[in-house]
């Protein structure tokens, strides 16, 4: 029998536009199986149609622009083959009754010139490198350091994301989240260890957080602000990304701005500061979607219970489960995820995982 936390997360709820089946999230994750022009691979129609039952789908990190591009065989969203390619996925979703943002992420100094289009270094807030190794075709190898953006180049990233928005809705996508988290590059923008700039992106709170901002902005004048969202991961240190004690009045401050333009949602990944999370909850009066990485089953329902968050995102549970709702609904076992298989390949490990019903006939 569901308990009552479980009822609540299965119950519908509205979101902006879009009226949801529930308020369970597939949080975005990298796959890696996309073409080396950035068009979605061949499955992933079939992918992310088969953990349609969700309530809503954030896609795995899609880059704006050739800078954009950090990882090998990541997807776009700015040529006509990357929308047609796309256009697929949101058919196959919205023809199984889901709804699905694209996830929009520029990897800024967390690129290998091996891996993207233009074979050339990332580009970033300053010319830091990260300190860590990243997998290339020809293996791991340090990333290198990355070349500054101008000025400029800072006010045209913004317009490269703005124009990727809009070919996200030319694809058929209910809406875009601004990935602000994991040490991409609006966060490196963020943090004073990636950010040692002396325009008006750098130096004080207000400057570091402008680039965030103006990126929210622009997509939520070309797209509307019902269909723009953001995710953040305030606190993580990860990859030279260190926020400082400062951290906390940094995503007061953002978080605070944000709020103004009337964001479809704020995508928070927990990274164990509860005050901190409690503080972005008090600052953000639109719908907050939490993620916790590594939550047990147990504690399915218990932010959305709580009152903390509105809807809650899973991971690898999701990933590994196509029909992760019925197996909650039901108190079926879960599958476990096969992490040799996360990154590259075929359908082994992306769109083999068993219902309940072919785990039953195996």
């Amino acid at each position: 029998m569901m308990t009552n936390a479980l009822e609540r997360l299965l119950a519908p709820v509205r979101l902006g536009r879009l009226e949801l089946k529930n308020r369970l999230v597939m949080a975005p994750m990298t796959r890696s199986r996309a073409g080396l022009d950035g068009t979605p691979g061949e499955l992933a129609s079939e992918y992310y149609a088969q953990r349609a039952s969700v309530g809503l789908i954030v896609t795995e990190g899609t880059q704006p622009s050739d800078d954009g591009q950090g990882y090998l065989a990541t997807p776009g969203i700015y040529s006509d083959a990357h929308v047609a390619g796309w256009s697929k996925i949101t058919s196959a979703v919205h023809d199984n009754g889901g709804h699905l943002f694209i996830q929009l992420m520029h990897a800024g100094r967390m690129s290998h010139p091996e891996n993207t289009p233009h074979h050339r270094p990332g580009v970033a807030p300053s010319a830091i490198a990260p300190d860590t190794p990243m997998f290339t075709a020809k293996g791991m190898q340090n990333i290198p350091v990355p070349r500054a953006l101008t000025t400029e180049e800072v006010r045209q990233t913004v317009a490269d994301f703005r124009f990727a928005a809009r070919r996200a809705i030319e694809a058929g996508a209910d809406g875009v989240e601004i990935h602000g988290a994991n040490a991409y590059l609006v966060h490196q923008f963020l943090a004073a260890s990636a950010n040692a700039r002396t325009d008006e992106y750098g130096g004080s709170i207000q400057n570091r957080a402008r680039f965030a901002i103006e990126v929210a902005t622009a997509i939520a004048e070309e797209i509307g602000a019902e269909r723009t969202a953001i995710r953040l991961s305030p606190g993580m240190m990860r990859w030279g990304i260190d926020e400082g004690a400062e951290g906390p009045a940094l995503y007061h401050y953002l978080v605070a701005e944000l709020d103004k333009l009337g964001l479809a949602y704020l995508h928070v990944t927990h990274q164990g500061n509860e005050p901190l999370v409690a503080d972005i909850r008090k600052r953000w009066t639109g719908t907050l979607i939490l993620n916790r990485p590594g939550r047990s089953r147990d504690e399915i329902g218990a932010d959305v219970a709580s009152g903390l968050a509105e809807l809650e995102a899973y991971g690898q549970m999701v990933l590994a489960n196509p029909d992760f709702v019925m197996r909650l609904k039901t108190g079926a076992p879960m599958n476990d995820a096969n992490p040799n298989a996360f990154f590259g390949g075929d359908g082994q490990g992306y769109t083999d995982y068993p219902a309940l019903a072919e785990a039953v006939e195996s």
